[in-house]
């Protein structure tokens, strides 16, 4: 797929000259004649990358980073300042901006090619991160962190082991780490004022977890324990909140990874509020199923199934007996769940 680069240039020269130089190398090529007109396009239509002059009529190229950085839509563009001026205050102001790179004008066709190829692979390697073990994390850190005193980031790392049902961490507890599970399952609960127990989610080796209370500053809003013996990648406070103010791109990361969350606690909230005991136990179901990546065979506690389906254990039992009944699953010894008719779970009415 071609990738599409927006160029901001007041110059008409330059700006075909470099339209013309792109498009000749297989680039996808909006052009902008200054700072306004390349806003305006950018958040109609967001570019893989951006190159923009610095020195521009009624926007100019600074003013265009600040704007284009505070919007959601264009927060992650890799970012290359196109400029005459070499002095190093004005690179040091772009830079500090938030800027990727810059090329100096006259310039040269192939540093300009390298100078993209460079920046468009970063961005490539930072949205890799769906393969997410602790190899993904000092890859993840690497690519981003970009300057020499990020590098002790990386060393700062170190993994922990937690037996079967111990607390990582409870409610109220100040965060001082950010979690990567590297093995085992993790469920992150929230405990009610009867103290009953809600299992908010149930993560598998790759999930990142703890970082919302870090990017917050404020205590835990629920406790992670550990379903089974588990491993977990430790990062300090201090260092992934350095990362994270520091690092455009990392930033952009975790702003995704919060919307999601977002998005999925409303769709949770949507169906403790109007689904059926039976509809929300065939979605936990189903949720663990795909957690555990589509095996039929499914081990879990009656407990915890009922405090995903946020009901009582008796309940969530009766719901089961329903479905090995309706034969959309079979019970095996030792409770085991092999599940049998994937399509009847999914189509189980509210």
């Amino acid at each position: 797929m071609q990738k599409h680069l927006l160029v901001i240039e007041d110059n008409t020269e330059v700006r075909e000259n470099l339209e013309e130089i792109l498009e000749l190398t297989g680039y996808t090529v909006t052009t902008a004649v200054d700072g306004k007109d390349g806003v305006e396009k950018a958040l109609a239509d967001p570019p893989d990358l951006i190159i923009c002059d610095v020195m521009m009529p009624r926007l100019d190229g600074f003013g265009t980073l600040n704007i284009l950085s505070k919007r959601s839509e264009t927060f992650h563009i890799p970012f290359i300042f196109l400029t005459a001026k070499t002095e190093k205050e004005d690179i040091r102001r772009g830079m500090n901006l938030g800027a990727d790179d810059y090329i100096t004008k006259p310039f040269y066709k192939d540093e300009l090619l390298r100078v993209i190829d460079l920046r468009l692979k970063r961005q490539a390697q930072l949205h890799q991160n769906t393969v997410r073990n602790a190899q993904g994390l000092n890859t993840f850190i690497d690519t981003a962190k970009g300057f020499a005193a990020l590098e002790k980031l990386s060393d700062g790392q170190r993994s922990r082991d937690y037996a079967k049902k111990e607390i990582l961490f409870h409610e109220e507890d100040y965060p001082r780490y950010f979690y990567l599970l590297q093995s085992g399952r993790i469920k992150l609960c929230k405990t009610n004022e009867y103290g009953k127990e809600f299992i908010l989610k149930t993560l598998q080796p790759g999930d990142f977890f703890g970082y919302t209370a870090l990017i917050e500053n404020r205590n835990y809003t629920y406790s992670a324990a550990a379903v089974e013996d588990s491993t977990a990648v430790l990062v300090p406070r201090e260092d992934f909140i350095e990362l994270l103010y520091t690092n455009r791109d990392v930033s952009a990361g975790f702003i995704r990874l919060l919307a999601d969350n977002v998005t999925e606690k409303e769709k949770k909230l949507l169906s403790l509020a109007y689904d059926s005991v039976r509809k929300r136990t065939a979605e936990a179901l189903l949720r663990i199923y795909r957690e555990q990546g589509e095996k039929p065979e499914l081990q879990v506690r009656r407990e915890d199934l009922a405090q995903m389906v946020g009901t009582a254990k008796e309940s969530v039992i009766r719901i089961l007996t329903e479905f090995k009944n309706d034969g959309y699953l079979e019970i095996e010894s030792g409770g085991k769940i092999k599940i049998l008719r994937i399509g009847k779970l999914e189509e189980v009415p509210g």
